[in-house]
């Protein structure tokens, strides 16, 4: 399996961003949590030690902890994505892993499904690439977890992550999928499928509302 190295999760103190974290932390990998305030990303990162004891978890804000791992995940909503990847963009290290977990979702009304929004360039993750340095290589990911089970570490995770993005930065995004008890990942192409597979967070919202539940997920046959 490809060493990741340290991970910074941008977001990381939601569910979605923080679940990640967790679990990630959990399988040994170091992670930085980042926020657009230090103190909010510190007091996360403390709060997810008492969780996880001995992890190796530490905050910082978002630009701090993107210089400081090869490795970024941003799981922010997609309104705080532009300004996101403006504030890190000069912090990436030539060669850094970006893996957007974003989808441009409108916010859910009384219980409705998701309304899926237009992302300048088809999709969230094409958007990102175009707001980062060339140097990066930009993927997309994580869409089809439940940020509810994520964060309930008494939950086992099932189900398949589909990644876009090049094939240069597949082997690490496979690793993180792989870290995690019952995930497997599945190659679904190069970045312009990423507007094919943000979509499944706003049908996955509409099943989960219509079978009660909040942790629907992927399954791929056949291969």
């Amino acid at each position: 399996m490809t060493n990741v190295g340290r991970v910074a999760v941008l977001g990381g103190t939601g569910n979605e961003g923080g679940g990640l974290a967790l679990r990630w932390a959990r399988a040994g990998i170091p992670v930085v949590i980042g926020s657009r305030r230090a103190a909010k990303a510190e007091d996360a990162a403390a709060g997810y030690r008492d969780r996880v004891p001995r992890a190796d978890i530490s905050g910082a804000e978002n630009p701090e902890a993107a210089a400081s791992c090869n490795v970024v995940v941003i799981t922010v909503p997609f309104t705080g994505l532009a300004a996101t990847c403006k504030a890190v963009a000069g912090s990436l290290r030539p060669g850094t892993v970006v893996i957007d977990a974003t989808v441009p979702v409108a916010a859910s009304v009384g219980g409705r499904p998701t309304e899926m929004l237009g992302a300048p360039g088809g999709s969230a993750a094409r958007f990102a690439r175009s707001l980062l340095p060339d140097e990066v290589h930009v993927c997309s990911a994580f869409h089809s977890l439940s940020a509810a089970a994520l964060y309930d570490l008494d939950v086992e995770l099932e189900g398949d992550v589909l990644a876009c993005g090049p094939k240069a930065a597949k082997p690490t995004v496979e690793a993180l999928v792989e870290a995690l008890p019952r995930l497997r990942f599945v190659d679904a192409g190069g970045l312009s499928m990423a507007a094919v597979v943000e979509p499944l967070t706003a049908l996955l919202i509409g099943i989960n509302h219509r079978y009660g539940t909040d942790r629907s997920g992927i399954h791929i046959t056949g291969i």
